[in-house]
């Protein structure tokens, strides 16, 4: 409590992208608990409102960057809303452009203001082709933490706990139907290429599971080509079901939280699953676990990766938005039995 005797207010900003504002949930949920004297407010963007819906006691405040808050103008008409709202201290875990003009006009105010270190110099050493530093880094989790620490909150990510599973509507369980197969998701796509495991070799893994008759697989993606995509794979078996366009955020995450296990990329969807405890085997293609953007609280074992030693530059870049040339085929050396045989270990182990 601060000497008015009321709780203090934080100001958390993380406007983009979606895993890595999923991967402020576990951190923000271990805050609260460790410091139950704080009130989160979290400014993002309304598409993810439904990402932060499992935590109590943190508001949302929506950045509406292309109208109301663009430019320095419109900044300024942000920070003038926020100020209303009687913020303590601010937690920048984007550090971009945007918020550090928010950081100069919070200092007009004596506004403490601490912003995430994005560790530039050791992803460039981890990512860089010659003389390469190929070891583990801190995770964005840990990064996240750190600046919560700065601002006098230390938060230890060893005790943070799971978001709990969500009830089903009806309309999901209608989609789906119960029966009682395994539920397997599967999102096969990422921002980039590289992140990609080719949709040739993941019709063999859906197949291979299809045929077990054991498994309902849920294909998850977004946006009308991966609709298309995802109905056309739906078609290799009558126990796969493509969730992409029916359901909006709150029910995919709902749904999300019921599986049994999530099959991604290195991508939004491991994070999101596995906020709720979800198994996440993930597919690593030009990018690696080492730049600290694996799924939170997820065993190393689950973690498949493209084959070292024939593409000895990965990773490539922190974002995977770099390949190589002759790297667009590092993601087939992943073998879909590969694949299959973890997620059965996963399911049946």
């Amino acid at each position: 409590m601060d000497k008015k005797g009321r709780q203090t207010h934080l100001l958390v900003i993380r406007l983009s992208a979606m895993g890595d504002v999923a991967m402020t949930v576990p951190v923000l949920r271990a805050l609260q608990d460790q410091h139950p004297q704080i009130k989160v407010t979290v400014l993002t963007k309304k598409p993810f409102l439904p990402i932060f819906s499992g935590l109590e006691n943190v508001d949302v405040f929506v950045a509406d960057v292309k109208k109301r808050h663009k430019g320095l103008m419109g900044l300024w008409r942000l920070y003038q809303e926020l100020k209303t709202h009687q913020i303590d201290a601010v937690a920048d875990l984007h550090n971009v452009l945007r918020s550090r003009v928010l950081q100069k006009y919070f200092g007009m105010g004596k506004t403490p203001f601490a912003q995430l270190d994005k560790g530039r110099t050791e992803k460039k050493a981890l990512t860089r082709a010659k003389n390469k530093t190929f070891e583990q880094l801190k995770s964005t989790h840990q990064r996240y933490a750190d600046v919560f620490a700065e601002l006098g909150f230390p938060v230890d990510l060893a005790k943070a706990k799971l978001l709990e599973r969500v009830q089903l509507s009806d309309k999901v369980l209608g989609l789906v139907q119960q029966d009682s197969k395994k539920w397997v998701g599967i999102a096969p796509f990422a921002a980039h290429e590289g992140k990609m495991y080719p949709l040739y070799l993941m019709k063999n893994i859906i197949q291979n599971l299809n045929n077990t008759n054991k498994y309902k697989m849920l294909l998850f993606g977004g946006g009308a080509h991966e609709i298309q995509q995802l109905e056309a794979i739906a078609n290799v078996g009558e126990n796969v079901l493509n969730m992409a366009g029916k359901l909006n955020l709150s029910e995919e995450l709902a749904l999300i939280s019921n599986l049994d296990i999530m099959l991604s990329m290195d991508s939004g969807n491991a994070h999101l699953a596995a906020n709720y405890g979800i198994p996440v085997v993930t597919l690593w293609g030009v990018t690696h676990p080492f730049a600290g953007f694996y799924p939170f609280g997820q065993s190393t074992e689950n973690a498949l990766m493209a084959d070292l030693e024939r593409f000895p530059l990965i990773p490539t870049s922190v974002y995977g938005n770099k390949l190589p040339k002759g790297y667009e085929a590092a993601m087939e050396t992943i073998a879909p039995q590969q694949v299959v045989a973890k997620i059965t270990t996963v399911l049946e182990g």
